[in-house]
């Protein structure tokens, strides 16, 4: 493939997110379904990190990957309840098995799916209540990004609908007028040839800082190490994974009671000379190397996962272009595929 056209499905998958979030929200606004129960909240893969950031805004519910729920669902459900999965193609092995399995063990719990492709089967299965995200999030790179925010601002739309309104011009606006921005940024820190990147972030956010290192680990097909942590757990030893080359994303909080934790570590970081922390978020006093702060920096923590993923999702790209690779496709030998190959489910 020419250079110029490496990457082109995902950067402009990246660069049509804020286009595309109204759609998605009015269309869960069109399903009318209110006043849903504390759920299940599952996915594989991107879509269990969506789950996870779906579950910062949800009290009472519970994000547990598809690929451990199908396995032990008994320890999360009871013979009622509401199971809300999250999925891009709908036709993962485990997204399946976990509604197959759960149906015929416990046929009172109500499925929910959140999912961005109308022709997978999870979309079309029997006693399934699908809601179709806007189709652009449907992404056709092997990697998801925009089918990430969608899927987050659904879920969170299902549980806050008046507040994801509320904020939704402000997550659209900030984004969309911040993206040269953080495009110029995510270029220049990847040509900096990073080995080891880090993201730290208070629980509300961890569902972003584990999808940022995913993105990372996927583009360059492993060739950038990652770790996601909380800022006080990484004292707890995960300390010893940043040299002073590391690149550390910091999603700082906009809870000022969390952010002074944050960067309590940030300058502890920098007085042992180890890493090169970027805000995302304001950075306040703190010794950081760059701040990529907008207006939805300042919304509650549960509703800034879509806004500030997008660094992490450009700086993947650009690693890994540099590494060679084309973005759409940064697994020639097929390690990894679009839709999971190689999950063999066993009847019971």
């Amino acid at each position: 493939m020419p250079e110029s056209q490496s990457g082109r499905l995902t950067r402009a998958e990246i660069y049509q997110q804020p286009e595309t979030w109204p759609e998605t929200v009015a269309r869960v606004r069109r399903a009318g379904l209110r006043d849903l129960a504390p759920p299940v909240l599952t996915g594989a893969g991107t879509s269990a990190y969506a789950a996870q950031a779906v579950e910062a805004g949800w009290p009472g519910s519970r994000a547990v990957p598809s690929t451990e729920l199908f396995l032990d669902f008994g320890r999360y459900l009871a013979q009622e309840g509401l199971v809300v999965s999250l999925a891009r193609s709908g036709d993962s092995p485990e997204s399946l098995a976990v509604v197959s399995r759960i149906q015929r063990a416990l046929p009172r719990v109500r499925h929910v799916a959140l999912v961005a492709n109308p022709d997978g089967k999870l979309a079309q299965w029997p006693g399934v209540e699908a809601i179709l995200l806007d189709p652009r999030s449907n992404d056709r790179s092997l990697v998801m990004t925009s089918s990430f925010t969608n899927l987050v601002l659904a879920g969170l739309a299902l549980a806050r609908p008046e507040e994801v309104e509320r904020a939704l011009p402000v997550l659209c606006q900030s984004v969309r007028e911040a993206l040269p921005r953080l495009d110029e940024e995510a270029a220049g820190w990847a040509g900096r040839d990073p080995e080891r990147v880090v993201a730290l972030a208070s629980p509300a956010l961890m569902g972003a800082a584990r999808e940022a290192c995913l993105k990372i680990l996927e583009m360059t097909a492993g060739r950038v190490a990652v770790l996601a942590e909380t800022y006080l757990g990484l004292r707890h030893g995960p300390m010893s994974f940043l040299r002073r080359e590391t690149l550390v994303l910091c999603f700082v909080s906009s809870d000022p009671a969390l952010r002074r934790y944050e960067l309590d570590l940030v300058r502890e970081l920098r007085a042992k000379n180890l890493g090169r922390p970027i805000a995302l978020g304001v950075a306040d006093d703190a010794p950081f190397e760059g701040e990529l702060a907008t207006p939805a920096s300042q919304l509650p923590d549960r509703l800034r996962t879509p806004a500030e993923i997008v660094f992490a999702q450009l700086l993947g790209w650009h690693l890994s272009r540099r590494f060679g690779l084309d973005p759409d496709h940064p697994s020639p030998a097929r390690v990894i595929t679009r839709v999971v190959e190689g999950v063999r489910i066993y009847e019971d």
